[in-house]
């Protein structure tokens, strides 16, 4: 028998777990940086939260290729009082890159994309602007997908609650409604890796057009179906029958985000709305291919691609380190009001989804990571 973090005992060998809700049993945090040879006193999540302020959290763990334990902290809504439970829907952020890179990827292995072709060969109507930069090395979706096609724009503000939304070619071309400059190369493609939700916006485009389907039910048809994530969706503006279900965003002074939330009509790249639960099952599914366990959505081969370092880190539409049993891939989230992170360990079976309704959220996850970094002997951190 071994203790967890936050108070969860499990019996290894069985699989059965007890929940014991004692203080004592909770670690506590520490920060992240610390000086050497002053004393931190951990403090318990809760106080760190109001410390922030972060209204609420909500984390699943993964072990053995199952959700090994949940916990959730604090409110999902201030104003109502409405508290956090493992079925609030919360923005996955930019986390919705690596969902619909996996999505790409299963339409390449099924040969409607290409990964190494020129992006503007496989594009109808709206492409790249051409330039010498391209001409030179012209765009694939491997360029994209890695954060290393050169393109502009590291990410978007989203749509404030009742604005008009732009369509996916305006957003590329930085034109009315849209709030973000136009998406363009200035910088060789390939050079080195520089973020890009503008890149992945145009994968976006690519992937709709080779499928001839909404970015929506395409995404549900190719990976949140078979994964088996009921619970989330590509959907914005989010439906109104979802609404009571979803966190509301809060920003760094503690106020909530007008309007709740913002509207991302930038789909692959911020519009995923998920649970720690939901997103633990895409961990669950790279974890299975890379591994050869399971090939639900992509082939192993294609599953070892993305979490093979292309350059500067990343891998297919992941950050990578380390190898072997230390092998680990990672991505974070940041909207308005959310912030979260998805870390897995392919070799190890294992995984953690952290997801939060707070502007300075990620201080509390970089704790949290640390506290369950150490209680699973996880390098890294």
């Amino acid at each position: 028998m071994r203790s967890a973090i936050f108070g969860l005992v499990f019996i290894a060998l069985t699989g059965v777990a007890f929940s014991v809700q004692t203080e004592e049993a909770e670690p506590g945090l520490t920060p992240r940086v610390q000086a050497a040879g002053q004393a931190h006193v951990p403090i318990s999540v809760d106080t760190q939260m109001q410390n922030l302020p972060v209204p609420g959290v909500s984390i699943a763990f993964i072990d053995g290729g199952r959700i090994a334990w949940t916990r959730t902290y604090g409110l999902a809504d201030l104003a109502t009082g409405r508290p956090v439970s493992t079925d609030t829907l919360f923005q996955a952020a930019s986390i919705s890159k690596p969902v619909a890179a996996m999505a790409a990827l299963d339409m390449v292995e099924e040969g409607l994309l290409s990964l190494d072709a020129p992006v503007n060969e496989q594009l109808a109507g709206w492409k790249i602007p051409d330039n010498a930069l391209t001409a030179r090395t012209p765009v694939t979706l491997r360029h994209l997908l890695s954060h290393t096609g050169g393109l502009t724009v590291s990410g978007f503000p989203g749509y404030a609650s009742g604005t008009e939304l732009p369509t996916v070619e305006q957003i590329l071309n930085g034109a009315a409604p849209a709030n973000t400059p136009p998406v363009v190369v200035d910088l060789a493609p390939g050079l080195r890796q520089r973020y890009s939700g503008g890149g992945i916006t145009v994968v976006q485009l690519l992937m709709t057009q080779a499928a001839g389907a909404d970015f929506t039910d395409l995404m549900q048809t190719r990976v949140l179906g078979p994964l088996g994530m009921s619970a989330s969706a590509y959907a914005q503006p989010l439906p109104e029958a979802l609404a009571d279900h979803a966190a509301t965003g809060h920003r760094a002074d503690g106020e909530a985000t007008p309007g709740r939330f913002h509207t991302y009509p930038e789909l692959a790249a911020a519009g995923l709305w998920t649970t720690p639960s939901d997103l633990s099952r895409f961990v669950i599914g790279l974890n299975d291919a890379y591994t050869g366990r399971s090939e639900v959505v992509l082939q192993q081969p294609t599953a070892r691609a993305i979490l093979t370092e292309v350059r500067d880190g990343w891998g297919l539409g992941l950050k990578v380190a380390g190898q072997g049993r230390d092998l680990r891939y990672s991505h974070s989230g940041s909207n308005d009001g959310f912030r979260a992170m998805m870390v897995g360990f392919p070799e190890r079976n294992q995984g953690v989804v952290i997801m939060t309704n707070g502007d300075l959220g990620g201080v509390l996850i970089a704790s949290l990571l640390q506290a369950i970094a150490a209680e699973y002997d996880w390098p890294g951190y």
